[in-house]
Formats: C-alpha cells, sequence, structure tokens
C-alpha cells in the first residue's frame, strides 16, 4: 500500500527490509512492514511552576512554552518516533513529561538565585529556563519554539512581590523624610567624628609621651603596655565590626518585618533605621573615644575645648547658611507661584472679557435681527391695512392689550381709596317769572355760600388742608333784610 503523510506530518515504517526505522513523507508500506503517523504540529503547554529562591521564599512562576517535534532534524524525529510517538501529543503522559523537566529546571536555578535577582533579571532567567530545558527535551527530539514567562505572583502568606511594588511606590514619598533624616545623621555624626578625631588626637599624643616616659623605666614593660594596648584595639574594633554586622542583620530584619506590616508606616520606619545607623556611629565612636581616653589622663583638655568651640562655631555657620538657602528657595517658589498665579488670573479675566464681549455681539445681533424682523411685520401689517397709520396703531394696540392694561392701572388706582362724594344744592327752590329779581340773584349767592362749608370740610378730611381764615364764617343779615359785604374775621 502506497501511502502519503500530510504537509505537517511524517510517515514512520517499520518492519521487514527495514533495519531500524524509516522516516518519510510517502512511501509504500510493504507486507511484514507497519507504518504510524505522527504529527509535527507544536503544542501549547500551561504551567504554573512553584519554585524558591536562594532566601528560601517561594514563588509562583506563570509560563506557557510552545513545543513540538524538530522537523528539520531526522536524528531528532527518530528519538521522537521511538519514544513519544505512541503517545498522543496532548496526553497527561507527554504533558507531565514536559512539566517534569520545565519544573525541574526551573526549580534548580531559581534555587541558585535570590528573589532580587529573579524579580530584576526576569529576561535573563527566562533565557536560562530556556537553555536548560532544551538541552533537557533534546534527548526526547522535541524543541521549544517559544516560551513565554508571564509576571512572578506571590504564593499565598508570602507577598514578596506585593509588598516590593507598594515599597517601589513609596519610595519616592519616603525619599523626602529620608534625605532629611540624612542631613540630620551627617551633621550629627560629622560632629561627633570631629570631637572623637580631636579625643583621639589628643589621646594619641598623650599616649606617645606617655610611652616615652615609660621607656625610660624599661624597654621589657614598654613592649608589654603596647601589646596590650594593640590587644585592646584589636578587640574593640572586633566588637565594633561584630556589632556593625548585629546591627545590619537587625536592620534587614526589621526591613522585611516592616515590608510584612501596613505599607503607611513605612516612612516612619526608614526615619528609624537612620536614628539606628547615627546611634550606632556614635556609639561606635564613643566606644573609640573611651577607649583612647582611658589611656590618657585629660591631659590636653583645653585643646579638646578649643576644637569643640571651633567645630560648633562651624556648624552654626553651615546651619545658618542653610537656613539662608532655604529661606531664598522659598522666597523663589513663592514668587514663581504668584507669578503664575497672576498669570492665570490674568488669562481668566481674559476669557471672561472675551465671553461677555461674545454675548454682547450675540445679544446685539439678536436685537437687529428682532427689529429687522418686527420691521417687516408692521410693513406687512401696514400694507395690508391700505397705508393706514391711525387703523395699524390701534390693531397693535388691541392686539398689545393697551385697552385692558388702562383700565386695569385706573382701578388699581382708585383700589382703597374709598372717596367720600358730597351732593349740594341750593334746597330746590326755583325762581317763576321776573317779578322778584334781585331776591333771586341773593339766593343763587347763598346758595354757593351753603355749598363752601361742606365742601371745606370734604376736603379738609381727605387733604387735612384747612380753609383760609377769613372764610371761616358769615355775617349775619341786618335788620332791613338788606345783604351785606362779606368781612374776614
Amino acid at each position: 500500500m502506497y501511502k502519503i503523510a500530510s504537509p505537517s506530518e511524517y510517515l514512520v515504517i517499520t518492519g521487514a527490509g527495514i533495519k531500524d526505522i524509516k522516516i518519510s513523507k510517502k512511501s509504500w508500506v510493504l507486507p511484514g512492514q507497519s507504518s504510524v503517523v505522527i504529527d509535527l504540529s507544536p503544542v501549547n503547554y500551561t504551567f504554573e511552576v512553584q519554585a524558591m529562591s536562594a532566601e528560601k521564599l517561594p514563588f509562583v512562576l506563570p509560563a506557557v512554552f510552545t513545543i513540538g517535534p524538530r522537523a528539520n532534524d531526522m536524528e531528532a524525529l527518530q528519538k521522537y518516533a521511538k519514544l513519544i510517538s505512541n503517545h498522543d501529543k496532548n496526553s497527561n503522559h507527554v504533558k507531565e513529561l514536559v512539566q517534569g523537566i520545565i519544573e525541574g529546571e526551573t526549580r534548580v536555578l531559581a534555587a541558585s538565585m535570590t528573589m532580587e535577582e529573579v524579580f530584576k533579571g526576569t529576561k535573563e532567567f527566562k533565557k536560562e529556563v530556556f537553555e536548560k530545558v532544551q538541552l533537557e527535551l533534546d534527548q526526547f527530539g522535541l524543541l521549544i519554539y517559544n516560551a513565554n514567562v508571564k509576571q512572578l505572583v506571590d504564593v499565598r502568606g508570602h507577598e514578596y512581590f506585593s509588598y516590593l511594588g507598594q515599597k517601589i511606590q513609596m519610595e519616592a514619598a519616603n525619599q523626602a523624610k529620608v534625605d532629611v533624616a540624612e542631613a540630620k545623621m551627617k551633621g550629627e555624626v560629622g560632629s561627633k567624628l570631629r570631637e572623637g578625631q580631636t579625643l583621639q588626637n589628643a589621646a594619641k599624643i598623650d599616649s606617645e609621651t606617655k610611652i616615652i616616659s615609660t621607656q625610660r623605666q624599661g624597654e621589657g614593660k614598654k613592649e608589654e603596655i603596647k601589646v596590650k594596648t594593640e590587644v585592646k584595639v584589636y578587640e574593640n574594633q572586633r566588637e565594633a565590626e561584630v556589632a556593625k554586622a548585629n546591627a545590619e542583620l537587625a536592620m534587614k530584619k526589621a526591613g522585611w518585618a516592616k515590608e510584612a506590616q501596613v505599607a503607611e508606616v513605612e516612612a516612619e520606619k526608614a526615619v528609624a533605621m537612620k536614628d539606628a545607623e547615627l546611634q550606632k556611629e556614635v556609639e561606635r565612636m564613643n566606644a573609640l573615644t573611651m577607649t583612647e581616653k582611658l589611656k590618657a589622663d585629660f591631659l590636653s583638655k583645653a585643646t579638646v575645648e578649643y576644637e569643640t568651640k571651633v567645630q560648633e562655631a562651624n556648624w552654626g555657620l553651615y546651619k545658618q547658611q542653610k537656613e539662608a538657602e532655604a529661606i531664598l528657595y522659598q522666597r523663589e517658589k513663592e514668587a514663581q507661584a504668584q507669578k503664575a498665579m497672576a498669570e492665570a488670573k490674568f488669562y481668566a479675566c481674559k476669557q471672561a472679557a472675551d465671553g461677555e464681549f461674545y454675548a454682547k455681539k450675540k445679544e446685539a445681533e439678536g436685537l437687529i435681527a428682532l427689529g429687522q424682523a418686527q420691521g417687516v411685520y408692521l410693513r406687512t401689517l401696514l400694507d395690508s391695512l391700505g397705508g393706514n397709520y391711525a387703523a395699524l396703531r390701534d390693531f397693535l394696540m388691541i392686539n398689545g392689550g393697551m385697552f385692558q392694561e388702562i383700565a386695569k392701572i385706573n382701578a388699581e388706582a382708585v383700589r382703597g381709596l374709598a372717596p367720600k362724594i358730597s351732593i349740594w344744592t341750593n334746597g330746590g327752590e326755583g325762581v317763576v317769572g321776573g317779578g322778584n329779581n334781585e331776591n333771586a340773584a341773593m339766593k343763587e349767592v347763598a346758595g354757593v355760600y351753603k355749598m363752601l362749608p361742606p365742601l371745606f370740610k370734604t376736603v379738609h378730611e381727605q387733604t387735612g388742608v384747612l380753609p383760609p381764615s377769613w372764610m371761616a364764617t358769615l355775617p349775619d343779615k341786618s335788620p332791613s333784610g338788606s345783604s351785606s359785604d362779606l368781612t374776614s374775621n
């Protein structure tokens, strides 16, 4: 039977006439021979490798490997055909084989690296894992076509990467506090260092003087004192180194404990670390000072005081300079802030003025358009009424409710006034005929005078205005019945 493999497959033939195995794309399969088809297409294997660093810190390494037979190498294809072809490449057997190789090499490599090296050198770590796994897969005829190592993941209960990320985020915020602590440490350490050096030099001179004086008493005693002094200095140095190592170890432990706790107190921990370093330096310098001081008898106290005063004066000058620089920097920043505020205010005023100008412009355009529309409206009405302006005026007053408004205003004007209306009459007496003309004329005059008192009373009640004094009363009639002239009171 003549068999042909697909483009991504190979025929593996064994049996009569074939010494070992035969790999071909197409071939006759004779009686006494058997054949199988192997697929060369790669397969993706996804793993989450649990590894442990050199500090015994566990972590999870998610990875995706694309692995398949080496298509262009017949020797590798023979290995693959002999060892794995009878298993499906998606079967648990092949997956466990590949997973075991990847996990083993990854764990061995991770155990030789610190967590910091793994985290910062992800690219190099991936490259080394790729190379070591490939060496193991070569014996099975497999090739890594692609390897993708994802972001490292913490194991529950060991949140190293989480705290490390928080640490990086907080470093910027903590840097200012750390710088302040560093400056403070440098100032105090420098001061103590100068004092210690002064005391050391004084003690050294005193000790040398003492050694020269003791040389006169005997070379043997001198050598004995010298050896004891060197032994004591060496012991102090060793103790200082041990103390320094213990302090560094304590600092590291404190750092891990700090990262395991709330990130918000990290700034305070950093300051505490700097204070611990400062205290360590002070204690070490105090120890050295006391060691040297025990060798002397305080013979150079005046020199020490002089050097101390000089250092204090220098420190005061340095402090004043820094304060002046800080004030200058603050003034510069304030000037810059005021300038920025002035520019922002100017820009805001400009924008407001532009907006007001635009609004006024649009309002004027609207008024112009309204006026033009009203002109067209009035012109149309006037043309419709045949040019009769009076008819147009009456129509506009009626249409605008002018007459109703006038009536309303008049009604509102008299509302609440409660006017008092007085009606006067002369008693209904009339003159019939022309016989008594004089009496009729006087009666008319008397009627006018009768009308005045109620008129004045009404005016006074409504306006509060009194009549003139000469009109307050009227004179009586004479006995003869003739009228008399009006006189004032």
